[in-house]
């Protein structure tokens, strides 16, 4: 197209028709979610949800104020504000078909580097209703000896010592819960909408491990007071490639620095729990229930750790992405005799969902080819991410003396993957991982101790003492190390 258009809020009546566009009165939000850690995932997601709701004619006191904790965060906050803190989700479907959406939950946008104590006043505010959290796994500050909230953290040490100068979210949250029940108001919820099972669960621990080192009275009205709701998500969001942003400039002449692109399928079941009201996010498709635990146990070993299963072996054998990978009926049925024969039968009753559907389901958005999802993001972090999706998983069918061939496959390639750091054709992988150096180092000593990888217990715990699991894992371990093409270990597998 021959003019380009600037995303703002002054433009959307310039965008196309087939472009959908938020029609409620955007200058009539009121903030009552503060979210922090807005990536592409809540901007997919949460954001989307409350946009629907928003334009179904909800309730206008549930706009979003992001929030950016570290410096790194200033470019997304920079766009947004440029943009009005407007973007586009395109929304790609497997037939090829595209929607594009303009989303304008988003209202605000603050950097609590820059200005906490302004950030601590936009939480503690009576407007505020809920905080919630897209922080990874890596986020949560947990200590990987203990579970425990990590005091040893030079950032944690700093906020108990600083209560209005913090750096992590726990300072945040407790300072901004402090003036709540100082002023006395309710206090607000918090939501973590990580992909962690029991999430809430998980961030009431550490909020409380922060809070009770800081001010133990304090810790006790969090306790009592706050809602900490376990939540799953899911919503297959790739990071957004250049081509994502040329596309829109290309097909509609629309200028917009950070879309998101994402799959069509969307899932957020969450716990009916909270402290100071709630969106109502069923009418918009969220699913409310007593109890999330068995869904995002469902969740976690079979869509988060077949991701895994498909990225490191994947990645080894030359695989790009996951669609890629799912196009190769080799990976595509080993994953589903994963799913099968280890995953599923360490699952509970799932009210309302059809196994077999729901991973028949799965292997169709993998298979997505307009999601272009790398598989170096899906590897990103393994050591934060196998520990909750597939060791599990394995521990739980060592118990019952279930299947661990496909799994152990997974985990010794996967110290190959760490040990070289390339795949079967010398192309060097990217690995970006905190425990980067430690595996690295475990996995080179493999020549000289076969267990050396798995005796890493901050990530598998004690699973190298374990004698049937360690057996099998040599075996997989002498396999890859002999002959880097997994495929052939797969077939082999999958024949027998």
């Amino acid at each position: 197209m021959s003019t380009s258009i600037q995303l703002s809020q002054e433009n959307l009546s310039r965008l196309p028709s087939d472009i959908v566009r938020p029609t409620y009165d955007r200058t009539n939000l009121t903030a009552g979610i503060v979210h922090v850690g807005v990536g592409g995932f809540h901007r997919s997601h949460e954001a989307f949800y409350t946009d629907a709701l928003l334009e179904s004619g909800g309730d206008s006191n549930w706009g979003i104020c992001g929030v950016g904790l570290r410096d790194a965060d200033g470019k997304i906050a920079t766009i947004l504000k440029n943009q009005d803190f407007l973007y586009t989700l395109i929304i790609k479907h497997p037939d090829g078909k595209i929607e594009n959406r303009v989303i304008g939950s988003l209202m605000d946008f603050m950097m609590g580097c820059d200005d906490p104590e302004a950030v601590i006043d936009r939480m503690a505010s009576p407007d505020t209703k809920i905080v919630s959290l897209t922080i990874t796994e890596g986020g949560y500050n947990v200590d990987s000896d203990t579970g425990e909230f990590d005091l040893s953290n030079p950032d944690a040490q700093h906020d108990i010592e600083n209560p209005l100068q913090p750096k992590l979210v726990f300072g945040f949250l407790t300072a901004a819960l402090r003036k709540r029940r100082d002023q006395g108001l309710p206090a607000f919820t918090v939501q973590s909408c990580d992909n962690i099972q029991h999430n809430g669960n998980l961030t009431q621990k550490m909020v409380l491990g922060f809070a009770r080192q800081q001010d133990p009275e304090l810790a006790k009205w969090i306790e009592s007071e706050v809602s900490f709701p376990n939540a799953m998500v899911d919503r297959i969001t790739p990071v957004t490639t250049p081509a994502d942003i040329q596309y829109l400039t290309d097909e509609f002449g629309l200028h917009d620095e950070w879309p998101v692109t994402c799959e069509p399928f969307c899932q957020w079941v969450i716990e009916d729990n909270f402290s100071d009201g709630r969106p109502p996010w069923e009418k918009v498709g969220a699913q409310f229930v007593p109890d999330v635990t068995p869904y995002e146990k469902m969740k976690l070993r079979l869509l988060n750790a077949g991701h895994s299963v498909l990225g490191i072996l994947g990645s080894i054998y030359g695989h790009g992405t996951i669609d890629e990978c799912v196009s190769d009926t080799l990976f595509s049925t080993y994953l589903r005799k994963f799913m099968d024969i280890e995953a599923t039968p360490t699952l509970d009753e799932v009210t309302g969902i059809d196994l077999d559907a729901y991973k028949d389901t799965l292997i169709e958005r993998f298979g997505n080819p307009n999601i272009k999802d790398n598989l170096a993001r899906i590897c990103l972090e393994s050591s934060s991410k196998l520990p909750v999706f597939l060791i599990p998983t394995v521990k739980e069918n060592l118990d019952k003396g279930g299947s661990i061939e496909f799994a152990a496959l997974v985990l010794a390639t996967w110290c190959y993957y760490s040990d070289k750091g390339i795949n079967q054709h010398g192309d060097e992988l990217e690995i970006v991982d905190e425990l980067k150096d430690t595996l690295h180092q475990a996995a080179q000593q493999t020549s000289d101790d076969r267990l050396s990888f798995l005796k890493v217990k901050a990530v598998f715990g004690d699973l190298a003492d374990n004698k049937r699991f360690a057996e099998t894992y040599e075996k997989m371990v002498d396999t890859v190390y002999e002959q880097p093409d997994v495929s052939l270990q797969m077939r082999k597998m999958l024949e027998g």
